[in-house]
């Protein structure tokens, strides 16, 4: 973790050592999978979302050291747990994040109920490319099992690595290859690579097998969007996290088992 201010990174990133860091990631991650399929265990599998932490961080955490920069370059707030700049910082995050969570969360619970009733009467040839296909929902709200422990993960094991990975390095490396084209997009200052690093997150979920992750590209840009807005990582990790963790709690309302 850096100790110094967010600063943006030097220009001169190729394109190409992005492209190569990224598919390098999910390629390791993709064949970790592959092993966890059939190693007899399960200790590799149980982990792969400590594999896939530790692949976002340490492939970008090389390239920057390399250059003589740290994370402070790529927009990570952290000047020390003493520092009070740190928790400021960190506090203006989640006060950015819990306002974009507030407008974004309504029409999307909406939107993902409505979703879970209309998916049972699909063809079931689309099951497998669909989430939730087949699954009759009840509407009964719950939290998901063991939620200080998902939060926990979420945020340092899920969001953190992810953020730095995406929109820490890829997307401010990307835009600081050409500092003239950025365009403003409601208040933020948009560079190029924008949406070439939402998509490639997007596409970095494929690994999963599951086609409709693909969907994840949208929520991406919020999280590039608000990187992009306060100039730091903050809000888009801990956005990240709220994110995934309403999306389990609506798993957990609507497929969840029958409140007894």
């Amino acid at each position: 973790m850096a100790d110094g201010a967010p600063t943006t990174v030097s220009p001169g990133v190729p394109r190409r050592e992005l492209l190569l860091a990224w598919a390098a990631a999910i390629g390791i991650l993709g064949g970790a999978r592959a092993i966890a399929a059939v190693e007899p265990t399960g200790l590799l599998g149980a982990n792969l979302a400590g594999v896939a932490a530790l692949l976002f961080v340490l492939i970008p955490d090389r390239a920057l050291r390399r250059r003589g920069e740290d994370w402070g370059s790529c927009g990570l707030p952290w000047w020390g747990p003493w520092d009070g700049r740190t928790w400021r910082a960190w506090g203006r995050g989640l006060l950015v994040a819990a306002g974009a969570c507030a407008v974004l969360f309504p029409p999307f619970a909406f939107l993902f109920t409505a979703w879970a009733r209309l998916a049972p009467q699909l063809p079931p040839g689309l099951a497998p490319l669909l989430p939730a296909h087949g699954l009759p929902p009840e509407l009964h709200l719950r939290l998901p099992a063991q939620l200080p422990l998902l939060a926990l993960n979420q945020l340092l094991v899920v969001a953190l690595p992810e953020e730095l990975f995406y929109r820490g390095w890829m997307q401010t490396a990307w835009a600081a290859r050409d500092p003239a084209r950025r365009r403003r997009v409601l208040g933020a200052e948009i560079g190029p690579g924008f949406l070439a690093t939402q998509a490639l997150f997007a596409a970095g979920h494929l690994v999963s097998l599951q086609p409709w992750r693909i969907g994840t590209f949208f929520p991406g840009l919020v999280l590039g969007w608000l990187r992009a807005r306060t100039g730091n990582l903050a809000a888009p990790v801990l956005a990240h996290a709220l994110m995934n963790l309403l999306l389990a709690t609506l798993e957990a309302s609507l497929f969840g088992p029958a409140p007894r």
